[in-house]
């Protein structure tokens, strides 16, 4: 079973470009036909804001979040962007297997707890989540020109500066000291030393970004640096295909 509420106000101003409100309030519960012990529950809004600074310059706003409970647990991999094309897989792991993950839950499910740039999926996990975003659009050329272009690619060519903070975690808070990803187990031959990894559970990362429609599809390329327990991390890339956050 799925509910939800819906709200939307927002007038298109192009591709990518919107100004007004829109939010989404849902709950869902799932149970398998041939398992008893196998129901969960899962809660969670989506609020965005676009606000028209100037002609089509737009100021982007959204905070979403998550939270699930039940037998059949689900687990939210915080981090990087959807549909993310990793072209430096060598280099950047697209999955963070560093932070660790709390198995004993016997997760059913899991997904993608998204925007937060500068990072890799899982830089934090848990049953609950929440992100904030801020962008900053301006389809350059369109802008100058004042008025739609005849090249669609010249039109829908967008300059984007952009921040995400974001956190998951199990538990009533994200600071509770029980969340897998605050320990850090190192296994040496016959020994298993676990130790107090001392992390923020509060990651952001910021940076740049440009939009540009090509061959039907609209492409994003973004330029981020996570930070970390206030320490800023290397630049990371994002090839990506999709609209808005």
């Amino acid at each position: 079973m799925k509910g939800e509420v819906i709200f939307d106000n927002t007038r298109k101003l192009g591709t990518n470009l919107y100004s007004g409100m829109r939010w989404k309030v849902f709950g869902e519960a799932y149970r398998q036909i041939n398992a008893v012990k196998s129901d969960l529950f899962v809660i969670g809004a989506d609020f965005r804001h676009y606000t028209r600074i100037h002609r089509t310059l737009i100021w982007a706003n959204r905070i979403a979040g998550s939270t699930s409970f039940g037998r059949s647990p689900l687990i939210y991999y915080l981090g990087s962007v959807d549909n993310w094309i990793n072209l430096s897989q060598s280099r950047v792991p697209t999955f963070n297997e560093s932070v660790a993950i709390d198995y004993s839950r016997n997760y059913a499910y899991q997904a993608l707890a998204t925007n937060v740039r500068g990072f890799s999926q899982n830089i934090r996990n848990g049953s609950s989540f929440l992100v904030i975003n801020t962008e900053l659009r301006w389809p350059i050329f369109r802008y100058l020109a004042g008025h739609p272009l005849g090249s669609g690619f010249l039109n829908n060519f967008q300059v984007v500066g952009f921040a995400d903070v974001g956190t998951a975690w199990t538990g009533l808070h994200p600071f509770n000291n029980d969340n897998a990803w605050n320990t850090e187990i190192i296994e040496n031959g016959p020994m298993t030393i676990t130790l107090d990894a001392n992390r923020d559970p509060i990651v952001a990362g910021y940076g740049f970004g440009l939009r540009g429609q090509l061959l039907g599809y609209f492409i994003r390329l973004d330029w981020a640096w996570g930070v970390e327990n206030m320490q800023v991390q290397p630049r990371m890339f994002y090839l990506s295909l999709s609209l808005d956050f």
